[in-house]
């Protein structure tokens, strides 16, 4: 299987290396161009100030700033540890208004002393608003834990400022010296320097009115600070709660789709559920539920927290080592469920024989991890359904005559973690699938996965292309979903055919009934494809020059002519379980069983068993 791998992913790695460095080569140009210009336009600005010369002053001085506003963020962080920061950068054009102030109007030392007094003080209350800010954003967004969907009034915690109000700090505060700067280049010549003076003035009120803002909420927020009685107050509203089950999930904010699609499903078992996130971003990006939400991001935080003495079941959906802390906690039944079942490698990772139970669809699942060999044992494996697919319709728009136009669902999966796990079409087929669907008038649905591009440029790029192709043609309405809605169930219903990866997205879709294409990326002969993909037992594959699409179109369109429809009918089963009973009532029942288990084992081990905590 390795020696396959490497050969189907060579020519997108040979893509993603002759594409890098052009790549880096511009970035690199573009850098080196901007930094010139940034370093270069202070001294011209100072010269033209001692010379003096005004016209030449005011010319510059946009020019400084629009250099300083483009200059890339490498470049920003060199200059940084070369000692030429952001302050000493703005304090130089700032000098240098001055200078030319103090040599236009050498008789009124009042205005460029006042000007100079001004930007003095508007420095130190950019320090104090900048202190402030950071400190009224930790007490509400950097608590020892975050919540959603608990009611704490105990806390009495306040309403967070505006995020314009908090974001606006430190470097970014600079550019309000343009309110002194600008003026001042512009009039001096005219003997106007008072201009300077009152937009300095301009620019001190903003920063007191924004200090007295930040006052008022760190007052408001103080006893947010309070970290034992923030722990304890979250942990009381918890044990009050008794969550049977708890989702645990850690892991990037690109990655919490995965615990996302779980929601749905937990909301409607009887069990009190409970999700426990472990990285702060995760709180807000995670997607609207009524469940009770909790992120603990200090893993002592965590272990110490006493109202998981209640819980039975733990559900992880990603292997991640932060799952070590929940799987720590004794008396818990641990349950790997997932984001999805696929013939990818993350579908047998070997890490998934630390848990308890392993949490598969169908049949398939189970067979998945006895070829893998990978340490799971047969007896841990449970095979429920999957209950997120409730929605997902078995009609065709276009067969029923409720939509104008045959639609196809592109939707590729992502480029991996590393070439190995190179599944995506993306990079060596996806323009090209988009641009023959394009032009057999086919109404096309994108929906990448939320990782492309990622990790790879050339897949970026694809993404970008694809993206392009479907704005310029204007035939039908063609979508691009590149955020939250429409789901991926949603879009399955829209479409009447999928053109997929070796993915979760395959398995899902078979739940539609409706005809499915595979991207044989690597041109394998069709029994091995399928042989290795099971989730490919029902689809028409596609090699890496398309030559196969237009049968397959024609296929689709014409009555009788799909060959596949009961190789998936009886693929369904084997992938997604069995339609009775329901699938939710299925994942429901495994819930109780692994309480059962957990309060079982709890009582054989004399720890304090408690009643059994999933009642019947």
């Amino acid at each position: 299987m390795g020696g396959n791998n490497k050969g189907r992913t060579a020519p997108k790695a040979l893509v993603a290396i002759v594409r890098r460095p052009a790549l880096r080569n511009l970035a690199g140009g573009r850098r080196s161009a901007f930094t010139a210009l940034t370093l270069a336009s202070y001294p011209a600005l100072l010269a033209a100030a001692v010379w003096p010369l005004p016209a030449t002053f005011a010319v510059l001085v946009p020019l400084s700033y629009a250099a300083e506003a483009m200059l890339p963020g490498r470049a920003a962080r060199a200059l940084s540890r070369a000692h030429l920061g952001a302050t000493v950068r703005f304090l130089s054009r700032e000098t240098a208004a001055v200078v030319l102030l103090a040599r236009l109007t050498p008789g009124r030392p009042l205005w460029f002393a006042a000007l100079a007094a001004g930007l003095f003080l508007f420095h130190g209350l950019r320090a104090v608003q900048t202190w402030l800010a950071e400190h009224v954003d930790r007490r509400h967004n950097q608590m020892p834990v975050v919540t959603r969907n608990i009611g704490l009034p105990a806390l009495r915690i306040p309403p967070a400022p505006r995020r314009a109000l908090l974001n606006w700090r430190g470097a970014r505060l600079l550019y309000l010296d343009v309110l002194a700067v600008v003026p001042a280049a512009a009039t001096a010549p005219m003997g106007l320097g008072w201009t300077g003076v009152a937009g300095a003035a301009a620019a001190l009120m903003l920063e007191i009115a924004a200090v007295v803002a930040l006052l008022a909420h760190a007052r408001r927020a103080r006893h947010l600070g309070d970290r034992r009685r923030v722990l304890a107050a979250v942990d009381d509203w918890v044990a009050a709660y008794r969550p049977e089950v708890v989702m645990y999930f850690s892991g990037p904010v690109t990655a919490v789709y995965q615990a996302t699609m779980w929601l749905g499903t937990l909301e409607r078992i009887t069990p009190r559920t409970l999700v426990v996130l472990r990285d702060r971003p995760l709180a807000a990006a995670l997607g609207p539920t009524t469940l009770p939400v909790v992120c603990i991001p200090s893993s002592v935080d965590l272990m110490n927290f006493r109202a998981f003495d209640g819980v039975r079941v733990a559900l992880f959906p990603a292997n991640v080592g932060n799952n070590i802390h929940m799987l720590r906690v004794p008396g818990v039944r641990s349950v790997f469920i997932g984001h999805g079942d696929s013939d990818k490698e993350a579908s047998f990772n070997p890490y998934t024989k630390v848990y308890d139970e392993v949490w598969v669809a169908g049949p398939a699942g189970r067979d998945r991890y006895l070829r893998a060999q990978v340490g799971v044992r047969d007896e841990a494996v449970e095979e429920v359904g999957r209950p997120q697919l409730a929605g997902v319709l078995r009609t065709s728009p276009y067969a029923e005559g409720t939509a104008p136009h045959r639609t196809v669902l592109y939707a590729p999966t992502w480029e991996g973690w590393s070439d190995d796990l190179f599944h995506s079409s993306l990079v060596a087929m996806g323009p090209a699938i988009v641009r023959a669907l394009l032009a057999r008038r086919v109404r096309v649905i994108y929906k990448p996965h939320p990782l492309t591009g990622h990790r790879s440029a050339a897949a970026r790029a694809a993404h970008r292309k694809i993206l392009a192709l479907l704005r310029e043609s204007t035939a039908m309405p063609h979508v691009a979903v590149t955020g939250r809605k429409p789901s991926l169930y949603e879009c399955f219903n829209e479409a009447d055919a999928l053109v997929s990866d070796i993915s979760s997205v395959v398995s899902d879709f078979v739940a539609s009934g409706k005809p499915y294409v595979v991207a044989n990326v690597a041109g394998l002969p069709a029994d091995r494809f399928r042989e290795r993909y099971p989730a490919a037992g029902a689809a028409y594959l596609l090699g890496p020059d398309l030559a196969e699409l237009p049968d397959i179109l024609r296929r689709l369109g014409a009555p009788g002519e799909d060959d596949m429809a009961a190789a998936r009918r009886a693929l369904r089963a084997y992938l997604l379980g069995a339609d009775h009973p329901d699938p939710l009532a299925r994942f429901e029942e495994a819930v109780r069983r692994a309480a059962a288990r957990a309060e079982a084992r709890a009582r054989s081990l004399g720890l304090n068993a408690l009643d059994p905590v999933v009642h019947e």
